[in-house]
């Protein structure tokens, strides 16, 4: 794999895509910035080496234009801390002040660019943008994994500029190596805890994982779906209706390759989607009208608990419920803890990003298990056997 560990940068300058799109509260202050952490030793290789770094991201969904909310001017001080030296800024990250702080960088220097989805060519994949990007270094780095599946101009289409200087940043060697070891390595048996709300959202991972799994438990919001397709009762829980006959072909297919589906026993119900709400614990498909499921009941825990505890390899994407709410986080938790004991008892153990990364870290858990995934959509398109644009750039 070619990553940045095989280069010398010294007297180069590394263009970077980074995934610096962290969360901001009103007053622009980042309240997680693991992702940033995460590109730290990329940038410190090519600064210990004697090169000097261009660092290229997107933050939230502009439209139409530059939107001041949406400024990576927002992270600068943070960033520059990290990093202990002052970060310089261009206001754009193409045309003439850009190319003009790059060119005048100096080995030890970092440049940060303004938002690249400030220009709708970033996510067009537009060639002449991406061709005004690559005049700004001599090497293209590659680690945002969190973006990898997009085929977007800086994180796909730039690196045909970069012939022989294109690199994984270590944080993407990382990705790759951690998603291999799940996808063709696994030890068994191999368990998948499948969560969150839509079954639409999973289902070619659950077909691709019904090839590799012993073990396919399903909790969250789209377990319900699973349990009115058996003529169960839900009341207001989350349905996708027009699923249901999927979920019913789904549990076929697990009969026929001999893989343990694991659906829940109980399930902890409202009578309000809030954390305040009256809630009681009732059988699966026994939800009165009116109330919802919004976490995996006691029995479920234990039950999903011993199937996780007797794994070699455990790959989970998705909370068990309303995580969010400190009354229905504790199935996630509990599956949390679970997850943790049996990366103790020498598992591997990979948390899929998004929703399943934010509760690990809610729980103070992140260091107890493998390995925590950086990019949400694009580990679930890999672990679905698709090929992301951005990893195949590099490699041609």
């Amino acid at each position: 794999m070619n990553t940045v560990d095989q280069y010398n940068f010294k007297d180069k300058k590394a263009l970077i895509r980074v995934d610096f799109n962290v969360p901001l509260d009103k007053d622009f202050n980042i309240t997680d910035d693991k992702r940033m952490r995460a590109a730290l030793p990329t940038i410190q290789k090519v600064l210990k080496d004697g090169g000097s770094v261009i660092l290229m991201s997107h933050l939230g969904r502009p439209k139409g234009g530059p939107d001041q909310k949406y400024s990576l001017k927002h992270i600068l001080g943070d960033l520059s801390r990290m990093l202990d030296l002052t970060v310089k800024f261009a206001e754009d990250c193409v045309g003439e002040d850009a190319e003009k702080k790059a060119r005048n960088l100096f080995p030890g220097d970092v440049l940060l660019l303004e938002n690249l989805r400030f220009h709708e060519e970033e996510e067009e994949g537009d060639v002449q943008f991406a061709e005004a990007l690559s005049k700004l270094g001599d090497v293209y780095v590659n680690d945002a994994f969190g973006t990898a599946h997009r085929a977007h101009a800086s994180t796909t289409i730039v690196a045909q500029f970069f012939k022989g200087a294109k690199y994984f940043g270590f944080l993407m060697g990382e990705e790759l190596k951690n998603a291999e070891k799940v996808n063709h390595g696994a030890k068994k048996p191999f368990t998948a805890i499948m969560g969150g709300a839509k079954v639409s959202d999973k289902i070619l991972l659950i077909e691709s994982l019904l090839e590799k799994v012993d073990n396919l438990i399903i909790g969250g919001g789209m377990a319900y779906t699973f349990a009115k397709a058996q003529g169960g009762k839900i009341g207001t829980s989350l349905l996708e209706e027009d699923r249901m006959a999927l979920c019913l072909e789904l549990l076929e297919k697990a009969k026929a390759k001999g893989v343990n589906l694991v659906l829940p026993v109980d399930t902890v119900i409202a009578d309000k989607f809030d954390n305040n709400a009256n809630k009681d614990s009732v059988d699966s498909g026994e939800i009165p009208d009116n109330w919802m499921g919004l976490d995996i009941g006691p029995k479920t825990i234990a039950l999903f608990a011993e199937v996780i505890k007797n794994s070699k390899t455990l790959l989970w994407n998705g909370p068990m419920g309303v995580f969010e709410m400190e009354n229905f986080e504790h199935g996630t938790r509990a599956i949390a803890e679970a997850v943790v004991e049996a990366t103790k008892n020498s598992a591997f153990s990979l948390i899929g990003g998004g929703d399943s990364a934010a509760a690990i870290a809610k729980f103070g858990m992140e260091d107890a298990v493998s390995y925590v995934s950086t990019g949400g959509g694009a580990l679930l398109e890999y672990m679905e056997g698709k090929e992301l644009p951005g990893v195949k750039a590099i490699q041609e």
